[in-house]
Order: C-alpha cells, then sequence, then structure tokens
C-alpha cells in the first residue's frame, strides 16, 4: 500500500481539488503522488476523466500502483489498437483514461466521444502547454462543447516559465484555468514537514588531488578564453548568459543555440567552432569528476587524434592551459623515467627507445570519492554488526550506468584491479611491451577483494571533511551529453565490462524489480547499486527506494528531486531509520553546478509570486461563458476588412467552411490553428493529399527534411503523380522555420556544373514533369493557416466520401471523371510532340492509342497546328527503331554454327 499524504500535499490535493487551478511544485516534492491520489478519486463507472500528456512508461506505472492498492475500476490505455468502433462504449464505460493525443482530437472532431459526459481533464507536464500544441487544441474542443467539465494542471518545472514575457499567463491561457497554485521547497508548511521527520544526514567533503585540481582550473581558463573570443565575434549575445557560471549549467546549450540559430546560416566557421569546444570542454569538466583518470586520459587523447584524423581545428588544442592539462592528465596514469644514457642510432635506438617505454611506472591515481565510499561502506557494515536489528539495506545511487559498473567493479575486486584492468584495455593496447609486462601483476590482481586492493592507502581522514548536516543536503547531477557520451562509450570498451558485471551477477539475490531497474545488487548486507538517469522507466528509482526500503543511501552523485524524494520518504516512514550519505568535491564545478541549479529554482519561483501577484486574470477566463474570446473562431484572417453592407437588407448565411485532413496530419500544429480561424475539420484517412482544401485543390505538405528524404526517394514524384491525376491544382506545401535557416545547396557545393542529384535539380525536374503543379514556401504553421484561408475564399466546400474514395488504383482522372483511363492517358502525354497544350485535340479525335497510329502526318498536323510536333510524333509512332543484337546471344549463335 502507498503512503498517506503527508499535511502539505493534502493541502496542496484539497487546494486544487476544490478549484481548477494550475499547480506548479518544486522538482521532487511529490507530484505525482497528488496526481496519483486524483487517480483515486475519479477511478469509478460514475466519471470519466481524460489524463493528457504521460508517456506509457508512466501509465504503466500509475495503473500498477493503483492495483496495489486494491483501485477497482483501474485507468485504461486509448490507443490505435482499439478500433474507431468500439471507443465509444470505452469512453461510456466511465473511469480515468490514457488517450493518444491524435486519438482524442479526431474523437473530437467526429464527435466519438460524448464531450457532455466527460466530468474533467487532468493534465501532466502542463509547462508544455503552447497554442499551437495537441493538448491546447483538445482543451479547446473540450470547453467548446463542455462548459461544467474540470481542468487540473500539474508541473514540477518551475524554471520553464522564467524565461520569455509572462509565460506562466499564456500557459494558464491554454488551459482554460484562472487560479496559480505555488508550492517551491522553502514554503513554510513543506519546511515544518519535512524538518518534522528529517533523515540523518552526512556530507563527505571530498577534496580534489592537486592534479585534478590543476586540470579543473586549466579547463576554466580555457573555457574562459572561447567565451572571450565568442563574445568579440558576436557581440549582440546577452554577456549575463555568457558567464562562466551559466556556463557549468545545464541550460547552457539550449540559451546559446537560443541566441544562435536564427543566425547558423550566417555565422563564421570560427563562431560555430567555439560553440563545440564549449560543449566538448563542459564533457570534459564532466568526466573529470565523474569517471576515473584513465577514462579522462582517453577523452583527451581522442580529441587530440580526432582533430589530427579528420581535420577539426580546435584552437583551444594550442593554449598553454591545454599542454598543463594533457601533462597532468598523463601523470595521473604513468610517469615515464628518464634515461640516462644517450640514444643511439639503428638498431640500438630501436632497443633503447622499446627499453624507455617498458620503465614507463604506472601511477593510476585513484578516484578521492572511491577513498570515501570505501570508508562509507566500513562504517555501515560496522553499524550493521554492532545493531541488533535485521542488517540495513543499502542503496547507491550514481549518475549513469558507465558509473554504477565502475562503483561495482570497485566494490568488489578493489581499485587495483580495476584501474590496471582499464589501462590494459586501452593505453596498454598501444603499448604491447607495457601491456606484457602488466599480464602477470594482473593475474595476480584479479583475486583481490576491495580490502587487498585498498591497502596502503593514505589514512582518508585527511582527504575527507564530514560533517552531520541537519539542513537540506546540497548536491545535483550533471547530466551527460548525449552525443559525447555515445561517442566515447566506445573508448574504454565499457560493453565488455558490463558482460562481465552480468556474468557475476547470476549468484546475486533475486528482487522482483525490472531489468533496467538497478545496475547490480551485492550481497551482505543487501546493496543495490541504481542509476539517476537514463532508465527507460522513469519511476525505476522511485520503484527500487519502495521495494528494497534501504536503511542508508549513499549518494555517489545527487540530483536535487532524489534529494527531495528521499526527505518524503523519510517523513512518510517516521518510524524507520534513514541515513544518507553524500558525496561531494569541495571546492569544484560540481559543487558550483548545483548551486547554480538551485539559484535557479529559487529565483523562478520567486519570479512566479511577483508574477501571481500583479496578475490580472478575466472572469471568463476558463471558458463556462461564450464570452471567452479564446473560444471565438474567427472566419476572416487578422488584416481582412469587414463588409458591413447586406444584400436587401439582410446578411446572407455562409456555408460553413471547412477542410479535410489526413489522420496522419493531425501529429502537427496546422489542424489546430486551421481549427482556431474557424474552419471546420473533417478527418479522414486520404491516400492522395494531405489537405483538401477545395474540390479542385489537393495540398502534399512536406518539411525540409521530409522534402528532400521524398525527393531522393522518389516518393514525392509518386505524390504529385496522383494529385496530378485526380485532381486540378495540386499544391505542394513547404513548411521551414524561420528561428533555423535552411539551404537546399550547401556554399562550399556551389560550381560550374550541376549535377542531377542535386536537390535542387530534383525539384526543377519535378516541376518540369508536372506544370500544374504549385509549390508554396510557409515559413509557419501561422502563416499557412491564413493562406489556406484565403485559397477557400469563394470557392466550394470539398466532399469527404470522394475524397476518400480517391486512391492510387482509381479509374479516373480530373479532365473527364468518365472517359480517360489513367494508364494510355498518362502514357500519351510522355509521346514526343505532345504537350499539355494540345494533347486534348488528340484525345478528341482518336478514341485509342490505336487509332491514334492511324492517324496520317497530314491529319496530325491538322489536330495539333503545329509541323514540327506532328512530325515529331509521327515519326515515333512509324519509323522502326535499329535494336542491336545483344554481345551475349551473337556469341551463343556462332558457336552453334561451328558445331
Amino acid at each position: 500500500m502507498a503512503a498517506p499524504l503527508l499535511e502539505f500535499e493534502t493541502e496542496m490535493f484539497l487546494s486544487l481539488f476544490g478549484s481548477d487551478g494550475l499547480l506548479v511544485v518544486a522538482e521532487g516534492l511529490g507530484i505525482d503522488r497528488i496526481l496519483l491520489q486524483f487517480m483515486r478519486v475519479y477511478s469509478e463507472q460514475d466519471t470519466l476523466v481524460l489524463l493528457l500528456n504521460t508517456t506509457t512508461a508512466e501509465q504503466e506505472y500509475f495503473t500498477e500502483q493503483l492495483r496495489v492498492e486494491g483501485v477497482n475500476h483501474l485507468p485504461r490505455m486509448v490507443t490505435s489498437d482499439v478500433h474507431s468502433t468500439e471507443r465509444y462504449n470505452v469512453y461510456t464505460e466511465g473511469g480515468v483514461l490514457f488517450v493518444t493525443s491524435r486519438i482524442l482530437v479526431v474523437d473530437f472532431l467526429t464527435d466519438r466521444i460524448p464531450a457532455h459526459l466527460i466530468s474533467g481533464i487532468l493534465v501532466y507536464r502542463a509547462h508544455k502547454i503552447i497554442e499551437s500544441c495537441q493538448e491546447a487544441f483538445i482543451l479547446r474542443l473540450f470547453r467548446q462543447k463542455n462548459k461544467t467539465g474540470f481542468i487540473k494542471a500539474f508541473t514540477d518545472k518551475a524554471t520553464a516559465f522564467s524565461s520569455g514575457f509572462c509565460q506562466v499567463e499564456r500557459v494558464m491561457r491554454n488551459l482554460f484555468v484562472k487560479k496559480l497554485y505555488l508550492w517551491p521547497r522553502f514554503q513554510a508548511s513543506v519546511n515544518s514537514a519535512l524538518d518534522r521527520h528529517k533523515p540523518e544526514v552526512v556530507e563527505l567533503h571530498v577534496s580534489l588531488t592537486p592534479t585534478m585540481r590543476a586540470i579543473q582550473s586549466s579547463i576554466l581558463d580555457i573555457m574562459g578564453a572561447c567565451l572571450k573570443e565568442l563574445k568579440q565575434y558576436n557581440p549582440s549575445l546577452e554577456a549575463e548568459d555568457l558567464s562562466l557560471e551559466n556556463t557549468l549549467g545545464n541550460a547552457f546549450e539550449k540559451t546559446i543555440r537560443h541566441y544562435l540559430d536564427p543566425l547558423w546560416h550566417q555565422l563564421g566557421a570560427k563562431t560555430k567552432a567555439l560553440v563545440q569546444d564549449l560543449k566538448v570542454l563542459r564533457v570534459l569538466l564532466l568526466y573529470l569528476t565523474q569517471y576515473d583518470c584513465i577514462t579522462f586520459l582517453n577523452l583527451l587523447e581522442s580529441l587530440r587524434s580526432s582533430q589530427k584524423s579528420f581535420g577539426f581545428n580546435s584552437g583551444w588544442l594550442f593554449l598553454d592551459s591545454s599542454t598543463s592539462m594533457f601533462v597532468n592528465a598523463r601523470s595521473r596514469v604513468y610517469r615515464i623515467s628518464e634515461s640516462k644514457k644517450k640514444l643511439k642510432v639503428g638498431a640500438e635506438a630501436e632497443k633503447q627507445k622499446c627499453a624507455s617505454e617498458v620503465k614507463r611506472q604506472l601511477v593510476l591515481e585513484k578516484s578521492p570519492k572511491w577513498e570515501a565510499l570505501t570508508e562509507v561502506l566500513k562504517e555501515i557494515e560496522k553499524e550493521n554488526k554492532n545493531s541488533q536489528l535485521e542488517p540495513g539495506r543499502v542503496l547507491i545511487c550514481a549518475s549513469d550506468d558507465r558509473t554504477c559498473a565502475q562503483l561495482q567493479q570497485y566494490i568488489r575486486h578493489g581499485s587495483d584491479w580495476l584501474l590496471n584492468r582499464l589501462y590494459a584495455r586501452t593505453v596498454g593496447k598501444r603499448d604491447s611491451a607495457a601491456a606484457a609486462s602488466l599480464h602477470l601483476d594482473l593475474h595476480r590482481k584479479d583475486k583481490n577483494g576491495l580490502k587487498k586492493g585498498t591497502k596502503g592507502k593514505e589514512p582518508i581522514q585527511k582527504k575527507i571533511t564530514r560533517t552531520k548536516s541537519k539542513s537540506r543536503p546540497s548536491l545535483t547531477l550533471t547530466q551527460m551529453v548525449g552525443k559525447e557520451e555515445s561517442k566515447e562509450a566506445l573508448i574504454l570498451g565499457s560493453s565488455e565490462d558490463e558482460e562481465d558485471l552480468m556474468e557475476e551477477e547470476e549468484e546475486q539475490m533475486k528482487l522482483d524489480l525490472s531489468s533496467d531497474a538497478y545496475y547490480g545488487i551485492l550481497k551482505e548486507p543487501l546493496t543495490v547499486i541504481h542509476p539517476l538517469k537514463g532508465c527507460s522507466d522513469p519511476h525505476s528509482l522511485t520503484r527500487v527506494l519502495h521495494e528494497v526500503e534501504p536503511s542508508f543511501v549513499v549518494l555517489y552523485d545527487a540530483e536535487v528531486s532524489f534529494v527531495r524524494q528521499l526527505e518524503i520518504y523519510k517523513a512518510c516512514r517516521p518510524g524507520k531509520p534513514l541515513r544518507v550519505y553524500f558525496l561531494i568535491y569541495g571546492g569544484s564545478t560540481e559543487e558550483q553546478k548545483y548551486l547554480t541549479a538551485l539559484s535557479k529554482e529559487k529565483r523562478a519561483f520567486e519570479h512566479l509570486i511577483r508574477e501571481k501577484a500583479v496578475m490580472v486574470i478575466p472572469e471568463e477566463r476558463e471558458g463556462r461563458e461564450d464570452t471567452n474570446l479564446d473560444l471565438a473562431r474567427n472566419l476572416e484572417p487578422a488584416n481582412a476588412t469587414t463588409n458591413t453592407r447586406k444584400a436587401g437588407g439582410q446578411e446572407q448565411p455562409k456555408e460553413p467552411s471547412r477542410v479535410i485532413v489526413d489522420m496522419r496530419e493531425f501529429r502537427s500544429e496546422l489542424p489546430s490553428l486551421l481549427h482556431r480561424r474557424g474552419l471546420d475539420i473533417e478527418p479522414v484517412t486520404l491516400e492522395v493529399g494531405d489537405y483538401i482544401l477545395t474540390p479542385d485543390i489537393c495540398v502534399e505538405r512536406k518539411s525540409v527534411s521530409d522534402l528532400i528524404g521524398s525527393l531522393q526517394s522518389g516518393r514525392l514524384y509518386t505524390q504529385c503523380l496522383s494529385m496530378t491525376r485526380y485532381y486540378r491544382k495540386p499544391v505542394l506545401l513547404i513548411e521551414f522555420d524561420p528561428a533555423k535557416p535552411f539551404s537546399l545547396a550547401a556554399r562550399t557545393e556551389f560550381r560550374n556544373d550541376i549535377s542531377s542529384n542535386d536537390i535542387s535539380s530534383k525539384l526543377t525536374l519535378l516541376t518540369l514533369h508536372f506544370p500544374r503543379l504549385r509549390i508554396l514556401w510557409c515559413p509557419s504553421p501561422h502563416v499557412t493557416a491564413d493562406l489556406f484561408l484565403e485559397l477557400k475564399q469563394g470557392r466550394p466546400q470539398p466532399d469527404a466520401t470522394a475524397a476518400q474514395a480517391i486512391t492510387a488504383e482509381s479509374d479516373t482522372v480530373t479532365e473527364s471523371a468518365s472517359l480517360y483511363n489513367p494508364g494510355p492517358y498518362d502514357f500519351l502525354l510522355k509521346m514526343p510532340g505532345v504537350s499539355t497544350k494540345n494533347y486534348r485535340s488528340l484525345i478528341k479525335n482518336a478514341d485509342s492509342l490505336a487509332d491514334l497510329v492511324r492517324l496520317s502526318q497530314e491529319r496530325l498536323i491538322e489536330i495539333l497546328g503545329n509541323t514540327q510536333n506532328a512530325k515529331l510524333l509521327y515519326d515515333f509512332l512509324h519509323n522502326v527503331a535499329d535494336v542491336p543484337v545483344p554481345v551475349q546471344k551473337n556469341r551463343q549463335t556462332s558457336k552453334e554454327k561451328k558445331k
């Protein structure tokens, strides 16, 4: 059974339950617990509640939690597996439903869902609700058809509202809610509830080694130089956002791209290289404190070798700080003894060189956090021995899978075994002599455990400052840059390490956990190693926490949300002991990163509190009255002038303007914007085209990436062929983002000879093949929606039945639906001398291709009205081409003659 809600959680729930609104909670304060409580209340047959914006893994987690609690009417998922004819019955059965956005939009538009029976809608991750997204479209359709149902929104990303003008007000407008509920960590009721039963906190401030501190200083110097140069090349950039402190944060790359994306095509190669260099340097900072000395050195060496191999011009590699960084990184791994003898020439020189390589002395500097972890585990072991109760279980949390793998091997075999093994697999492979000399030593150290591997260490107390903290711990997790992680994961052969780990886990204790819910389980006492990020199930850490119920939690790397989750976990179990150990590098970028993240969240909540104080909310915001202008649908464009004249003294009633939209197009923003502008959307499955505006106008919508892919695969040719055959006015609509400029050909590719494989050449050939095809370039879906309105003015409405009946194999063409077959018709247009201007005359004078062949040249001149075209067509139909006999057949006949 789930733990009951705490006092502040109950207050949070009751305030939102009593009135619709947007609930903004500090990250990690249990927003999923509040949502689960709402789901418990509404999991009945008498109510129909829709839950938006959840992933499949989250849906499974919520359903499992309710099943454990004994809820009878469990939530159900409505996906494409449920047939459209069955969905109405599912809706009428009530309860909480997870419905995909595309299906829900279609069901609202086709009245397949009983809108008047919906009790309300719960919106998860409410910070993502922008005007043009599917969820905003669903909420608008719901409010238009249901004035009594509730809308309750949840989010734990306060920082998402800190950028932009009136961001929170815009989100509330899209959600149709009037009230804003703010619950930061510094709220008085939250503080009092969590401080009453707080866990015992032990902070271990680990000191960086002198070489690590020197490397960190070098990286920060290089980053400062890169930032200075970036500001020099781009003076328009905000100086505050380009500070060294903000560079350490996770949102830095998003910020810099926000400024540079609109100008990316105008930027020089130097600016682009600087942005990439900053990204690489951030990864270096992460590797320095996150992994061992060998992993860091391999990353550095790979950066240098990639520059030599691929010609990357990273200017920072030639700075003095870079040289110092390389020297210190190597000194952490090995030290080469200086030879007093001078090198000789010839064969003796080679021998001397090999001898100097053999004399390389391994240093293999151990990570200071490993030593701190050893101390913690020994203390826990001692505590369990002295305790008369059952040994307390241990949960070790690290940032990612690679760290967890290294920690498990370190705990099992010791640091010497792990570092020697990593060295032999990477640096040792490049030095066969060193690898051979280490072989015996490695074989001997394979049998050593943690106790043997940690002999001869300096006293840990000298390197670690130990404090017992009464306040909340202050650590954070720095996220890995995705692309760099995937590239550098190959450096150490970490997959082999993981395979070995899987073999070693055969004798582990069995727990009912998913395959990716833990990285390793060790015995005596039960110890679970779990990554903080990277699991396919976002609630896997929560599952492990509640199933293992640890008495000791070691945060090798800490994350704000999990720290607060531990506080709630302890507050819900006041009788059970919980000790939390925090391992942090004092005076490092890791500590600074946490302080920056924490201050950003605090500033975000302070900003929201000020916004709430001055926010002006109209009474009709919730849309329960018809006076809400956001629910009004305007058929006229914003710049259109209204005609006040009425024919015969009365205004003529207009036929509802509608657009037929393909089902697959509801993944885009355009249908929502069309509906907002007053067009009725009719969703059907179309085989030809994406949008049917009139009986004659068919539109195929492409993004730039889709356009390039379709041109290269030839699919666009087939689509244009079908549109041209069945509609008089085929349109190819190409949408692009004005903030992300593009080019069909790079500047470096401009040359005198244009290849037929170029995208621009293929687009030109497309227009030549289909003269009636019109190409529209639109910078945004908003512009497209206005353009569609103009194209539809004064034209008849399309018929959904007729549009749906048109398939690629239809036997009708636009020019004459009952007379011509598409095959001979297309063949006729490909003949020499036949064009779109004269083909109709041929069709009227010849019933078939056979009749066309019987016509004389004089008759063709009379029909076509052009002697040259008539001669080309006549010669094509009557002249026999000389086809050479295949060479292979010739040889065969000559052999037969010889026989």
